[in-house]
């Protein structure tokens, strides 16, 4: 407990991410990674940028499949991780053949022309959206569906201001992070993009509403009814880093204010969609409607880079304007990704699936909760799940050298999984995931809880 107290002042501004440059990392790199893979971090550190978040590394992989990940020593960990590409796990066999069919025909669509592979993806993917939500644009990444969002936006309604939620992540580019409040982000860079206003999340177990969503709502309002320059409201429709799920009353409130303000809805699914909750997409919990959505990570399958942007057949009226203009626009090979991955969601039947692991990680988290004390609150839906630690229920005091401990001790035993805001270790695993895999990395957590004393 020693290093976890000396570590103490460097993990109080912990926002986002794994927690990385305490020595508990130090540490793991000593102790855990052979000769051979300490070479290969030590090249991997002399050749790419350090980054936030990203460096130093953890180990070095050289096979991914299902829903483990293996380094080039041998050991595998159980990934509840996977940078949210991994709905239908690691290498999923369909995947990967039909890359590999595609890599035999048309590899790249030069700009101006089509190709049936996306043209079969577009017409896949907007089966699963509301009529009239029925018109896309494909790009590689998440980011750059966010910037597409916003500039649609503005040419919709003339107006360039936008309204987004504090703590809300929508990419990494300097336009997503000018919308998106994380801090971490935003530090050293200077002027971002105007026209943006913030305001508090409706988080339930933390922050300045305590959980009353009419107070948020109200907040919202004010915002919108002073302000006649917005144009746009873009929020992650479930907070994914530390698992913040507002009600239904919540969002069809912001969506009824929405349209009598004249403002555009963009939900930012990126992370979430594609059966993570247990739906295609998150905002069929909610009974609403988005009108533009943003889609990434998954979406490639695990593989391939893709992303895109669904929106309403109303909007398609800017023939004049590059809203997107990217050069692999229309990717034959993150095409035929996308529409695999949705092949395999219905042919696996895995959003059932996904509806019946849902009861098992809540009945084993709350099982948890009751537990270690040390667990301040769970939430979570399908197979998306945050465990807050704190080292006291009634101040709910952040207990981040505590939940860095804990990754540290699962990582060791095979289980990797992100921390988010210091204190939060989230649980997204391949939604392929066997439930023998499940009830080994509930028995990983609890082994690492017990080894740091926080039963109630």
């Amino acid at each position: 407990m020693d290093r976890i107290k000396r570590d103490k002042h460097n993990l109080e501004s912990v926002v986002e991410g794994d927690i990385n440059l305490t020595s508990a990392r130090a540490e793991w790199l000593r102790q855990e990674v052979d000769e051979e893979t300490k070479n290969l971090l030590e090249k991997d550190a002399k050749y790419f940028i350090h980054q936030s978040m990203s460096t130093p590394c953890l180990d070095v992989l050289q096979n991914c499949e299902g829903s483990h990940i293996e380094s080039v020593s041998g050991k595998k960990y159980l990934d509840f991780h996977g940078n949210n590409v991994h709905q239908i796990g690691f290498s999923h066999p369909k995947m990967v053949s039909r890359l590999t069919e595609q890599l035999q025909s048309l590899t790249f669509s030069t700009r101006r022309y089509a190709n049936e592979t996306a043209i079969r993806f577009a017409e896949k993917l907007t089966s699963y959206t509301p009529k009239g939500l029925d018109r896309i644009l494909l790009t590689p990444n998440g980011s750059s569906a966010i910037g597409i969002a916003l500039k649609l936006a503005r040419a919709v309604t003339g107006k360039h201001k936008v309204v987004s939620f504090w703590d809300s992540f929508h990419g990494a580019s300097l336009d997503a992070i000018s919308i998106g409040g994380e801090s971490v982000f935003q530090e050293h860079m200077g002027p971002l993009m105007p026209g943006v206003e913030r305001i508090p999340p409706p988080i339930t177990y933390r922050g300045i509403f305590e959980g009353n969503e009419e107070k948020a709502l109200g907040y919202l309002q004010y915002v919108l009814e002073k302000d006649r320059q917005i144009g746009a409201f873009l929020a992650e429709t479930i907070r994914n880093t530390d698992v913040q799920i507002p009600s239904k009353k919540f969002w069809k409130g912001a969506k009824a204010l929405c349209d009598k303000h004249g403002v555009i809805l963009i939900l930012d699914e990126i992370p979430i969609a594609f059966g993570r909750t247990g739906k295609m997409f998150a905002y069929e919990l909610f009974d609403i409607e988005p009108d533009i959505l943003c889609l990434g990570k998954g979406l490639g399958g695990g593989i391939f880079p893709q992303a895109a942007i669904v929106t309403r057949e109303e909007y398609n009226k800017f023939g004049d304007i590059s809203l997107g203009h990217y050069t692999h626009e229309k990717s034959p090979l993150g095409s035929i990704a996308g529409l695999t991955l949705l092949e395999v969601l219905e042919d696996e039947d895995i959003l059932q699936k996904v509806k019946e692991d849902q009861e098992f990680m809540r009945k084993n988290l709350y099982k948890m909760h009751r537990k270690y004390s040390m667990i301040g609150d769970v939430r979570g839906v399908g197979l998306l799940w945050g465990i807050e630690l704190v080292t006291d229920r009634t101040t709910k005091e952040k207990a981040t050298a505590e939940a860095e401990e804990i990754m540290y001790e699962c990582l060791k035993q095979g289980l990797s999984f992100k921390v988010s805001k210091g204190n939060v270790l989230q649980l997204s695993p391949p939604l392929t995931i066997t439930r023998e895999e499940l009830e080994k990395a509930f028995e990983i957590l609890n082994r690492a809880f017990l080894k740091t004393n926080t039963i109630v």
